[in-house]
């Protein structure tokens, strides 16, 4: 053996293995911690059902929510532009991205304030009750010892619940805090943990930036002017018709045609704008008609829709609208003119996701409805001016393409 060499390895023996296993003392297993799991009453997936529920309830509550909001606002006179901007905001996105859903906005934010209003309202109910006891209280006894415990009563009321509902918004706002009597302890909490009052300036303005109101205000003036530039030159000939002139007939005829040419191409006009968002969109008829040879069946099936959707309304012009009152007979026409507007956008994005125009059959085909429906248009709103109450001025009120509620006169 060299002294350069390495030296020979150890070769392991293996030991023998016992087959009698190894008992540790039971001092050993009691003296190591025991390892907490942290337990469920009931696995994950079952509460997704719940979930789904949940979610899908407040999903309609803020569609109800959105609705009744556009309604009121469009029963205001100058406030009635938000309500058209946000319908061509909808149409307008559903256009661009070919997808339904983006056409309803603000549905969770709109579930969460309508909740709020809601909540408010109900809380308010004890204190009408005990305006009226007041009041009755004060002309039964005026200036008497129960008079006036009932406006010391009232007041310490009308105190402690709106101390109540800025402290449930405070604390979420959600419909659980306003029946909850809990809330000043984690608005005392919050404000020791200090932060509160930046946090909660920081939420209400995000809020109110997230509502995009100057957008939508703009947006629908200009969906107000392409209307009106649309609809002024035909409706005013059908206007004049009702003179006794000679020719005043045939010049009624002249209005009733343009108004019918003007009915095909204006709800597509309108959904452009909203898409593009410039007024010069609104006079595109190039464009429209592009757009029609790609997806011929869902334009003519959008403008039948909006249509169908609009004749039933001249029902609710007949009488006048006391104004208190306005918001309800809004809520019809917004409920009836939401779907004729996502229609009108799906029918653009429908075009939007072809390349080359349809068949020359389908083409020629889709045609058909345009020109009967458009007629009948014409035709009630010629003899609206009869049944409406405000007689020739209704002409100017067209509910499908302009604002969505037309009472110009509030």
């Amino acid at each position: 053996m060299n002294e350069f060499d390495d030296p020979p390895r150890a070769i392991p023996i293996a030991r023998p293995v016992s087959a009698v296993p190894v008992v540790l003392p039971v001092s050993a297993i009691d003296d190591e911690p025991p390892v907490r799991r942290k337990r469920r009453r009931f696995p994950e997936p079952s509460f997704r059902p719940f979930a789904a529920i949940g979610s899908a309830f407040e999903w309609l509550v803020g569609l109800a929510a959105v609705l009744v909001g556009l309604a009121v606002l469009a029963a205001i006179p100058i406030v009635q532009f938000l309500s058209l901007g946000y319908l061509l905001e909808c149409s307008g996105r559903i256009a661009r991205t070919g997808n339904v859903r983006e056409g309803f906005i603000g549905i969770r934010l709109a579930a969460r304030l309508g909740g709020i209003l809601f909540a408010s309202w109900l809380l308010l109910i004890p204190i009408r009750l005990a305006a009226d006891y007041a009041h009755s209280a004060s002309i039964i006894d005026p200036g008497g010892p129960i008079a006036q415990r009932w406006r010391i009563g009232l007041g310490f009321l009308i105190g402690l619940t709106a101390f109540h509902i800025l402290t449930a918004i405070a604390n979420g706002g959600k419909f659980r805090h306003f029946v909850s009597p809990f809330n000043v302890i984690f608005v005392l909490r919050k404000l020791a943990a200090g932060g509160f009052y930046r946090q909660s300036r920081d939420a209400v303005w995000d809020t109110l930036i997230s509502l995009r109101l100057p957008y939508y205000f703009k947006l629908g003036f200009k969906g107000f002017i392409a209307a009106m530039a649309w609809l002024v030159v035909p409706v005013s000939l059908i206007a004049i018709s009702r003179a006794t002139f000679t020719g005043s007939i045939f010049i009624g005829f002249v209005g009733g045609f343009l108004l019918a040419f003007v009915a095909l191409y204006l709800p597509f006009l309108q959904a452009r704008l909203g898409e593009t968002g410039r007024l010069g969109a609104a006079f595109e008829l190039r464009a429209v008609r592009q757009r029609y040879r790609k997806a011929p069946w869902m334009f003519a099936f959008a403008f039948v829709s909006t249509v169908l959707f609009a004749l039933p309304l001249y029902l609710l012009k007949i009488e006048v609208v006391p104004r208190e009152a306005a918001w309800l007979p809004s809520l019809v026409f917004i409920a009836f003119m939401v779907p004729s507007r996502l229609l009108v956008g799906w029918a653009l994005a429908r075009a939007n996701r072809r390349d080359e125009p349809r068949h020359w059959f389908f083409r020629w085909t889709g045609r058909v409805p345009f020109l009967p429906v458009a007629a009948v248009y014409v035709v009630f709103v010629f003899f609206a001016q009869y049944t409406s109450w405000n007689g020739i001025w209704s002409l100017y009120e067209q509910h499908a393409f302009s604002l969505p509620v037309p009472f110009f006169g509030l």
